[in-house]
């Protein structure tokens, strides 16, 4: 039987789940919900907003939709997944209380200590006025947190108490990110390497897939503001197959257990942020859907059959299936518009962006059609995302296919993956 697929987001982690889907024999038609300029070349792009689940349930309905994927947070967090099972309608993703675990950064650090997953030191801040008090016993280096959505920005790593109080005050006075900031979180700031591994999961079973590595600072050498992601590679030589034994240990399987202590229906992907210390993998968070930049050098990865791996899931049948992984690296460079994660300029026609070579995919993040004209339209705006036998070749190959790209105001870290290949003695 031959299916339909609806994947709900406009970004390049969507581009990247429809690109996989795409080459799978059983799907039919594949909508995109609202895609963008990359995806309608793969996919049926409809005009449904991912907040809007009224309309994208009725649209599922309509046409005879096999199978929903949902690609962003929100909706997850507003219940898209309980909305559409209730109807009938498969979807991949948690239930609404499950998606707490993203939603809330305060109810994600009570399940890690009530389920015994390593985490950094912690205290919630309810109101300004308390936080104001608690950062007293604060001195120092410290992170402060929004406790809800804020599109991968509400985050503060704090050199002094000074810096934290400063954050704190945008958080919840000049509510910077709404209601976001409404309560917040602050924790000890770890020492060591970020590392994100996402697992597959049908709250049975979870099977891990090849561990990677963000950017989430928008400028070389890891400066500048926190972006929702300038880049990513895969797998993270800093994750051994030691240290992955470790992290299974340690956090996926108590994970696996919390999420069944507590009942939660669980059909979808889990992502742990880790900080690599000394004393261990601990949790920074978790984010209950693929992560971005992450799934654009994890899913060129598989070679299972993507749309095998999401029935499963479905059907609570994982535990029956054996993931196969490429041996391949993958290096994704993304290229955001000047003034990225802040105030930035759309419209920009972009040139290049079909550039056509073997083993490099260029997903579109915030780009639109304008007449015969692809132009930029979000703060990240391209992908570039190459595969290859080894990291540094990927990365060559990915910077290669970045120059052959441009548009008015293009910035992008030329960097990623430069870690790693000092680690592996191939740094160029």
């Amino acid at each position: 039987m031959l299916l339909n697929i609806l994947v709900i987001g406009g970004g390049a982690r969507e581009h990247a789940i429809v690109q996989a889907l795409s080459k799978s024999a059983r799907v039919k038609k594949i909508y995109a919900a609202p895609g963008n300029a990359g995806i309608a070349e793969l996919a049926k792009c409809v005009e449904i907003a991912i907040d809007d689940l009224p309309r994208l349930r009725a649209f599922a309905k309509e046409h005879a939709i096999d199978l929903t994927v949902v690609g962003p947070e929100a909706p997850l967090v507003d219940g898209i997944v309980d909305f559409f099972r209730r109807e009938g309608l498969a979807a991949i993703g948690p239930s609404k209380s499950a998606a707490r675990l993203e939603g809330s950064k305060s109810y994600a650090k009570e399940f890690m200590h009530k389920y015994g997953i390593p985490t950094a030191r912690y205290e919630v801040i309810p109101n300004l006025r308390k936080g104001t008090y608690q950062l007293q016993h604060w001195t120092g280096r410290s992170v402060v947190k929004a406790d809800g959505l804020a599109a991968g920005k509400g985050v503060k790593v704090c050199e002094t108490q000074a810096e934290a109080k400063d954050f704190l005050f945008d958080l919840m006075q000049k509510e910077v990110f709404g209601s976001a900031g409404t309560t917040a979180v602050i924790e000890e700031r770890l020492d060591g390497e970020e590392a994100t591994v996402m697992a597959f999961c049908d709250g049975k079973t979870l099977l891990p897939m090849p561990a990677s590595q963000d950017h989430k600072r928008l400028s070389d050498g890891d400066h500048g503001p926190n972006t929702g992601g300038m880049g990513a590679y895969a797998p993270a030589p800093c994750v051994t197959p030691a240290l992955a034994n470790q992290i299974d240990d340690q956090i996926l399987k108590p994970f696996l257990k919390g999420i069944q202590a507590e009942g939660f229906d669980y059909r979808g992907i889990i992502y742990f942020g880790l900080m690599l210390t000394r004393q261990g993998p601990r949790v920074l968070e978790f984010n209950v859907r693929f992560g971005d930049p992450e799934t654009q050098v994890v899913l060129p990865l598989l070679d299972n059959d993507f749309i095998e791996v999401l029935q499963a899931i479905a059907a609570g049948t994982l535990s029956g299936l054996a993931l196969r992984w490429k041996a391949q690296s993958a290096l994704c460079v993304v290229l955001a518009s000047d003034g990225y994660p802040h105030q930035y300029k759309k419209g920009m026609p972009i040139q290049g962006a079909n550039e056509k070579t073997a083993g490099v995919s260029i997903f579109h993040a915030g780009t639109k059609r304008s007449g015969s004209r692809t132009v930029t339209d979000g703060g990240r705006v391209l992908a570039v995302s190459a595969a290859a036998a080894s990291l540094e070749t990927a990365k060559a190959s990915a910077y290669k296919t970045v120059k052959k790209i441009s548009f008015d105001g293009m910035i992008y870290r030329t960097d990623i993956g430069a870690r790693a290949l000092a680690a592996l003695g191939t740094a160029r």
